[in-house]
């Protein structure tokens, strides 16, 4: 762990990319601190190149990443003695992580959260996470969201708000006051800017590329993605002088966060533009020479909003909690594939701004309550909020590693659980899929900002 004697001591526990890339980030903003982020190999954890594209621009150094088996975890703790744990992946990650933290002799916080947007809060993300001490959450929207999905599913668990690390860095970029989006400049194709007040000085470059942020979740549909594969070639093809820019998160041969069942990468034809290329580096790599960012529903639509960036929030297959898009209702951002070929980009509606992911950094009081935790930690008067003894028993729980470990689970009893339990599970879930309210239930309710059924997404944590 990093040097210091005073700070605090807060392990980050991750293993995909996309909480790496949270985790540092967010450890990175607190000043102080020891941090260290423990990666547990699983079929998730990010690869080396991933890791060092994860921790570009968050502050955490190479030596502060330290990677082991999950046996290897209740050890490595026990030596460090952390104040402060950090549970960063997906709730089956975080739930077996936490049964580790219960083995400690010396009892840390824990914490947890989303590495990203967050609307609709789903009843998984949550319940997974109750047995935490706080769930950090990056707008007022999203507080709100968790708490009323809490009460309706009897789960109490603190949240606490946290600005959005990506954007953080680059928020006084942004003056929602002064922000006017005129039409586009130059060209019949040119990509439209904000302008903004003569007294303000330039704070990036000329840039022209227009990036696309990938999702692996949405649109589900081969035949959608198709279309914005195809949408891409018509936007490169419309001016040469600009590239369009894939951003993908895995090479191929990596994992990522979620399963994507039909690449970009296979989508596009062999012989496509010049000007249509692919990136593998850091969001925030690629956004230094982006005039305009185009995505369905990903956070980089924030990344780049904090940047000063247009963007063009993809609404050509609808608005609804099944692509993760209902969050940007209101804020100006939503458009059509002609709108991105052409270039119309456009900056968020102001009166959206504060309640999604921009407001005041004093609001920002997350650290604020985990330091307060710590000191009732010390004081004994926190009550450790541990993982209860599966229902399935011993079964049950090897059934849980080796859904999350994979292949890095090599015990007998994990192999035998999860030949027996994956096609039970999939049988469950197929009745519970038919017993689903025909119109899609909480997930087809625009009224409100969480969801109770299982997602759509078929992206089994089991690769």
């Amino acid at each position: 762990m990093t040097t210091g004697r005073d700070g605090l001591r807060v392990v980050a526990i991750a293993d995909a990319d996309s909480f790496v890339k949270w985790a540092a980030s967010l450890l990175g903003g607190v000043p102080g601190i020891r941090s260290h982020l423990l990666l547990v190999r699983t079929p998730l954890t990010a690869s080396v190149e991933q890791q060092r594209t994860a921790l570009a621009g968050t502050g955490m150094l190479p030596e502060q990443v330290t990677r082991v088996r999950f046996a290897e975890t209740l050890a490595w703790l026990e030596g460090q003695r952390p104040d402060v744990v950090l549970l960063a992946g997906r709730g089956p990650f975080v739930r077996l992580l936490g049964r580790v933290i219960d083995a400690l002799s010396h009892r840390p916080v824990t914490i947890s959260g989303l590495p990203g947007m967050a609307i609709p809060a789903q009843r998984g993300a949550l319940d997974y996470r109750r047995h935490t001490d706080l769930l950090i959450v990056h707008s007022h929207r999203e507080a709100r969201a968790f708490e009323e999905l809490g009460h309706r599913i009897g789960v109490q668990l603190p949240t606490a708000l946290a600005t959005l690390p990506f954007a953080k860095r680059r928020q006084r970029m942004l003056r929602p006051e002064h922000i006017r989006v005129d039409a586009a400049s130059g060209g019949r194709n040119a990509v439209a800017v904000a302008e903004r007040p003569a007294i303000l000085t330039p704070v990036r470059p000329p840039a022209t590329d227009i990036v696309f942020a990938a999702q692996a979740l949405v649109p589900v549909g081969l035949d959608e993605r198709a279309e914005i594969a195809a949408m891409l070639v018509r936007a490169a093809e419309a001016d040469p002088t600009r590239r369009i820019v894939v951003k993908l998160r895995s090479r191929p041969g990596e994992s990522e966060t979620h399963l994507e069942r039909s690449p970009y990468a296979e989508l596009l034809p062999t012989r496509r533009p010049d000007n249509l290329v692919f990136s593998y580096e850091s969001m925030a790599s690629a956004l230094d020479s982006a005039a305009g960012l185009v995505t369905v529903s990903s956070t980089a639509a924030i990344e780049a909003t904090a940047l000063g960036i247009p963007v063009i929030a993809l609404d050509s297959f609808g608005v609804s909690k099944s692509l993760l898009n209902t969050v940007f209702v209101g804020s100006g951002l939503l458009g059509g594939r002609s709108e991105v070929v052409a270039g119309r980009f456009r900056h968020p509606h102001p009166d959206w701004l504060r309640d999604n992911y921009f407001h005041p950094e004093a609001e920002s009081t997350w650290w604020d309550r985990v330091e307060q935790l710590v000191a009732l930690r010390r004081a004994g008067a926190l009550p450790p909020k541990r993982v209860p003894a599966a229902r399935g028993g011993t079964m049950h729980d090897a059934w849980h590693r080796a859904s999350v470990l994979g292949a890095e689970d090599r015990s007998l009893q994990g192999g035998l659980a999860l030949a027996l339990g994956a096609p039970a599970t999939a049988a469950l879930a197929a009745v519970r899929r038919r017993r689903q309210p025909a119109e899609g239930g909480t997930w087809s309710d625009a009224s409100t900002d969480f969801t109770l059924e299982p997602n759509p997404f078929h992206d089994s944590i089991r690769r």
